[in-house]
């Protein structure tokens, strides 16, 4: 079954990087634009990576290997996808910096105990048949007083929950959103943990996108646009990301948030 799950998607992230156009992507926002809160949450622990080993679990088309790269890090772009991959590996050259490829398993890494200083992971255990495993491997291969940081969507909210109805040809049948317990399995492994959710009064871009702007959920990857037009949507998330500090406020409704960021120190 989870060999299954695993092919299909697979095929699915192949079929999607050979349709990148890697001169579209402008690394620096997927983190540091004002609608990138998981991964900003994410630099403000981490602090200087220059001369750090970094594995990008689940790179996607690279742009956090990318990012991390320029900072100076020595960064492996790893995937189950070789299309992905490859796009990664593509992505690094125009940008001037060097990566290394590898088609990973993330429930089996293919690397030793106590390699890497650092684990990055974004939107990648939703589509993991077995998230738990996916962090024990991390813990595995990071180092003593290594770092794992990961964002993923969160299944709680009702509003995204009709979102990822209607959005079907962007995402996997498979994927499993996040419960917020994990959070907890996170903490049983690793000595320092910290935490926090993003996104539920800022939501409303996303019921503004499909309810004012008519953009087909089907035909752009809402999660992309809220990067790609940043700067039109600034004032506004500016504004709703406020509300957001407010409404966290209320331990139970962090739940209800649509991402959750980590970064654990082993």
């Amino acid at each position: 079954m989870q060999d299954e799950v695993l092919r299909k998607e697979q095929e699915f992230h192949d079929r999607w990087a050979a349709a990148i156009d890697i001169e579209g992507i402008r690394v620096k926002d997927y983190f540091e634009a004002c609608t990138a809160p998981e991964n900003r949450f994410i630099l403000r622990r981490l602090g200087d990576v220059s001369g750090q080993y970094l594995l990008d679990l689940g790179c996607g088309a690279g742009e956090n290997s990318v990012y991390f790269a320029t900072r100076g890090a020595h960064c492996v772009a790893a995937d189950y996808s070789p299309g992905m991959v490859e796009v990664a590996l593509k992505l690094a050259r125009s940008n001037g910096v060097e990566v290394e490829g590898k088609v990973v398993n993330a429930m089996a890494i293919d690397f030793p105990d106590n390699t890497f200083d650092i684990v990055y992971a974004s939107n990648l255990l939703h589509h993991i048949p077995d998230p738990k495993v996916a962090i024990q491997e991390a813990y595995r291969v990071l180092k003593p007083g290594g770092t794992l940081c990961f964002w993923d969507p969160l299944k709680h909210n009702p509003i995204i929950n009709i979102y990822r109805k209607i959005a079907t040809e962007v995402r996997t049948e498979d994927e499993t959103p996040l419960d917020i317990a994990i959070v907890h399995h996170v903490k049983s492994l690793f000595s320092k943990t910290s935490y926090d959710t993003f996104w539920i009064a800022s939501l409303w871009i996303f019921l503004q996108f499909y309810l004012i702007e008519r953009v087909n959920p089907n035909q752009e990857r809402y999660w992309k646009k809220i990067i790609l037009e940043q700067q039109r949507l600034k004032p506004e998330y500016l504004f709703l990301e406020k509300l957001d500090i407010w409404v966290k406020k209320i331990p139970y409704l962090k739940r209800f948030a649509w991402n959750l960021a980590v970064v654990a120190q082993k």
